[in-house]
């Protein structure tokens, strides 16, 4: 995997991946791997659930005699995955996602299929790592615009909040979130994240030496089967 923009670092272990410091300008760190087992079994068993569903280990084993050697392979990873997490004191989800809400916001979408960034309280990364069908999609900060910042966008949002109200416009973009959601420019440079790769991206929190890392769930499509996805 050659990286597409210098905000990223490769590394080649779980160790280095917690390990690795983002900065100066690194913003995203991405264990580069390639999985073996059928993850695509998996999801195939799931493809009538119509909402998010959370995969524990119970749920992973319930499907287990059902699956060929090569699909056992990928929910031992799937397992051995979320373990790792589990042991750096993190709080990951396995999800099975069928497609996300949108949101039909005509000024500023911030659903997930809209580039973003994250943001927390205290210091933060988010770990995240794509099994099967597209991945999330990165994109360099020198790339993009903050929604907000383009003229048209924030005149729409000063009249809704004209309309409903609050102690202050900035308090008001921060707590829909549309200051986190941002725009390529022309010629933008956009990187995927890739199957099987376990990535730690860069958080939006007080005191953060980097820029957070921008990016954005893959679009949906309709017939394909759910996407298995590790997040915390």
């Amino acid at each position: 995997m050659t990286p597409a923009t210098s905000r990223i670092r490769i590394v080649g272990s779980f160790d280095d991946l917690v390990n690795a410091s983002f900065g100066p300008e690194v913003n995203a760190i991405c264990w580069a791997r390639q999985l073996p087992g059928n993850f695509d079994e998996i999801a195939a068993l799931l493809q009538d659930e119509e909402d998010i569903l959370s995969l524990d280990e119970e749920a992973i084993e319930t499907l287990r005699p059902r699956l060929s050697e090569q699909g056992r392979i990928a929910a031992d990873i799937l397992l051995a995955d979320r373990q790792l997490l589990h042991e750096r004191g993190l709080l990951p989800s396995l999800e099975c996602v069928p497609r996300y809400p949108r949101d039909d916001d005509n000024a500023v979408p911030t659903d997930v299929y809209s580039f973003h960034a994250d943001r927390a309280p205290v210091q933060a990364d988010t770990y995240l790592c794509s099994y099967n069908e597209s991945s999330s999609e990165g994109l360099d900060n020198a790339s993009a615009q903050r929604r907000i910042d383009n003229p048209v966008t924030r005149q729409k949002l000063q009249d809704l909040f004209a309309n409903e109200g609050g102690d202050s416009f900035d308090e008001f973009l921060r707590e829909h979130c549309y200051d986190l959601h941002y725009a390529p420019l022309p010629n933008a440079v956009r990187y995927s994240f890739g199957i099987g790769n376990m990535w730690r991206i860069a958080v939006e929190y007080p005191g953060s030496p980097v820029a957070p890392c921008i990016h954005r769930a893959p679009d949906t499509v309709d017939g394909r089967p759910p996407r298995l996805l590790l997040i915390s």
